[in-house]
């Protein structure tokens, strides 16, 4: 998404309205996460006579993993993000929290990957008593007992394990 601040650059105060859609690529980071929709942006940008000022909200819906049993689930993207743009092309720049863009047009698409993947959740569940997989046959926990024992023995404490069954008989 290409927004022109052509009218915004040398108008102090200046403010547009932002609204529309991101076509993001799947991404991997910390897992993995597939857009099956674009992501809708609402916002602004403003002209405070610095920088361009970015206020947006991003709403839309991921496809990944549960983070238990990796079952695929849908689950619902919603953040703001707020950022300093400025016009050049790579010059040296003091602060470091700000973007710059050429011309008069700045490209909101990496803006707004860059955001979500700052806004991820540590994990994600299909439910909260999901009970993930067992760790010995890899069974889906939530659909029944496999079967495994879950007696998991520290091996170093094997031993102390055997003299106490030996002294029960």
């Amino acid at each position: 998404m290409t927004v022109d601040v052509s009218s915004i650059l040398k108008e102090l105060g200046g403010k547009l309205e932002v609204c529309g859609e991101v076509t993001l690529p799947d991404t991997e980071f910390l897992g993995e996460y597939r857009f099956s929709e674009p992501l809708k942006v609402e916002g602004n940008i403003s002209n405070n006579g610095k920088a361009l000022r970015l206020n947006a909200r991003v709403t839309g819906q991921i496809t990944t993993n549960c983070a238990r049993c990796t079952k695929e689930i849908t689950v619902p993207v919603d953040f703001e993000m707020a950022e300093n743009l400025m016009q050049g092309e790579g010059e040296a720049i003091v602060d470091e929290d700000v973007i710059l863009f050429k011309d008069t047009a700045i490209e909101l698409d990496d803006i707004v990957l860059d955001n979500f993947l700052m806004n991820l959740e540590g994990k994600y569940l299909c439910s909260e008593d999901c009970k993930g997989l067992c760790p010995t046959c890899g069974a889906d926990l939530n659909k029944g007992e496999c079967g495994c024992s879950k007696e998991n023995i520290d091996p170093r404490w094997s031993q102390l394990l055997d003299i106490m069954k030996n002294n029960e008989n």
